[in-house]
């Protein structure tokens, strides 16, 4: 493994906190990607001037992330769609896990005063969530069939209709739905596109054009018919070369359009890049006359002014409920952490379980790039026999710092990786280090997205910092881990029932300088 003088350079001098990235560069223009990790199978949507955006979070919970923005650039999470996922004892961490199952790709949509989102959970029928604010509270109707990845269209007269591809043979089906959205009245096979999936559908003037993902080649192609039952004609439009692969577009109060889409980017996982769109001879295009086809890396911002804002990431712990950046690795046990036990820390009651992989209430958020740095200070005090808590990070590799505890009363600190393969997860211990008695523990993960490699460090006073067990790869993959981007994770399990707990003084996100080069 790699570390080299300019990892242990990072690790000994510390990071001023600050936004790891901004799109929004303050002179009337931004850069892609509108937010550096990972908000895979975007669908945004207007509301008069606001603009929406819903997120995949598989098996994470709370499920289905809702962004806001009022120009497309700076945006934050206003919301979930769920609270818990249902169906599988699996998202209880019972019989196995789910990382790569729960909610996939959503379709959202607005229509007579009503927020609409179809979703397909993995291995159920659709459902069609209805709510008159965005925040929620949400309620579903439940389909009479399972629809992969459904694009929801609702016509101005209220008629709506569900496009779903076949992922075996890229056959696109039309589903009609009654005026509840709650049944399916019909369904048609209305065209064919090798490979496809991903369906969103939108209407400009007298054309109906239907977005598909590509996966196998990484493109996204556009069909346009003048009735939604077809002919279609179909044209590729861009790919991961030139942008990203799934995605749609969105109008502008104005009648412009601007066209979002996500990108295969690594370790950090399916970023979101917004672009602006002409029209030609019908077709859109993305980019500019100047540069069509392409995704630019920079570009004016297609509504000027407004503030600066992101999705939050740092938190003290002092609210009465988690920030919105935060999600549990699976349906947490709402017995076995608290804010209010200790008000103003956050408290993790060891979860029954063999190993990392596969211990509940393991709470996390995004990792940031280019490169950022998250640190917590532990209390350690009421620890027992057995207990296995600590920070570093969740993903196809996951690097973590866990703190042990003998029945002697003897505390060690473990640099441990778990590697998900295809054969299912293993462990190892890197390095280990013995910790005098003590209150309080530092524990320090740095994520760099741009070499992909992970780094952890320890303090006993907050100010001077050891490194343990060198560096951790940074990976992604759809067959292992967790089909998500590498996230910063905080962790407490027991192979047996525990009396113990650890409390959590906060989480601090900062920028790090990074080691690799920075797409322009």
């Amino acid at each position: 493994m790699r570390l080299g003088l300019l990892g242990a350079a990072l690790l000994i001098a510390g990071a001023a906190s600050a936004q790891v990235w901004r799109s929004d560069q303050g002179d009337g223009s931004f850069r892609n990607p509108v937010l550096y990790a990972d908000y895979p199978d975007p669908d945004v949507i207007r509301v008069g001037s606001d603009y929406y955006m819903a997120s995949t979070t598989f098996a994470n919970v709370p499920g289905i992330t809702i962004l806001h923005s009022r120009d497309l650039i700076n945006w934050t999470i206003v919301s979930h769609l769920v609270d818990r996922l249902e169906g599988l004892p699996q998202y209880d961490l019972q019989g196995g896990n789910a990382y790569r199952k729960g909610l996939f790709a959503s379709s959202l949509r607005y229509h007579a005063g009503t927020y609409y989102l179809a979703n397909t959970p993995v291995g159920q029928k659709t459902r069609i969530w209805y709510a008159k604010d965005v925040r929620g509270p949400w309620r579903y109707h439940e389909l009479e069939r399972e629809a992969f990845d459904p694009g929801l269209f609702i016509e101005p007269d209220g008629r709506a209709y569900l496009a779903t591809a076949s992922t075996a043979d890229g056959t696109i089906t039309l589903l009609t739905l009654d005026a509840a959205l709650a049944h399916v009245t019909d369904a048609r096979r209305i065209h064919y596109i090798k490979g496809a999936e991903g369906s969103k559908i939108i209407r400009r003037g007298d054309y109906y054009y239907l977005f598909n993902a590509l996966p196998p080649r990484l493109a996204l192609s556009v069909s346009r018919s003048r009735s939604l039952f077809g002919p279609w004609e179909t044209r590729d439009q861009i790919d991961d070369k030139t942008g990203g692969h799934q995605g749609a577009l969105v109008d502008l109060p104005d009648g412009r359009w601007f066209g979002f889409v996500m990108e295969d980017s690594g370790a950090i996982g399916r970023m979101t890049n917004m672009s602006p769109v002409f029209w030609q001879d019908g077709w859109p295009v993305w980019g500019t006359p100047s540069a069509p086809g392409r995704v630019p890396r920079r570009a004016a911002k297609p509504i000027p002014g407004g503030r600066f804002a992101e999705p939050g990431t740092s938190d003290t712990f002092t609210a009465p409920r988690l920030g919105l950046q935060w999600q549990w690795n699976h349906n947490p046990d709402p017995a076995r952490w608290s804010l209010t036990e200790r008000p103003g820390w956050l408290r993790l009651h060891p979860t029954l379980a063999p190993r990392f992989w596969s211990a509940r209430n393991t709470l996390t958020q995004k990792g940031q790039g280019p490169a950022s740095r998250g640190e917590v200070k532990l209390d350690i005090r009421h620890f027992a026999a057995g207990d296995r808590c600590g920070f570093g990070t969740l993903g196809q590799y996951s690097g973590n710092l866990t703190v042990t505890r003998d029945a002697a009363g003897r505390t060690t600190l473990l640099a441990e990786t778990t590697e998900d393969r295809v054969e299912g997860a293993v462990t190892t211990t890197q390095a280990s280090a013995a910790l005098p008695r003590s209150d309080a523990l530092w524990l320090r993960t740095d994520m760099d997205f741009t070499t992909d490699r992970s780094r952890f460090a320890y303090s006993l006073d907050g100010r001077r910092w050891t490194a343990l067990g060198g560096d951790v790869p940074l990976a992604f993959a759809w067959r292992t881990g967790t089909f998500q981007g590498e996230q910063y994770a905080l962790f407490c399990y027991n192979a047996a029932p525990s009396r113990g707990w650890i409390d959590v003084d906060g989480f601090t996100l900062s920028k790090l300088a990074p080691a690799g080069p920075v797409r322009p």
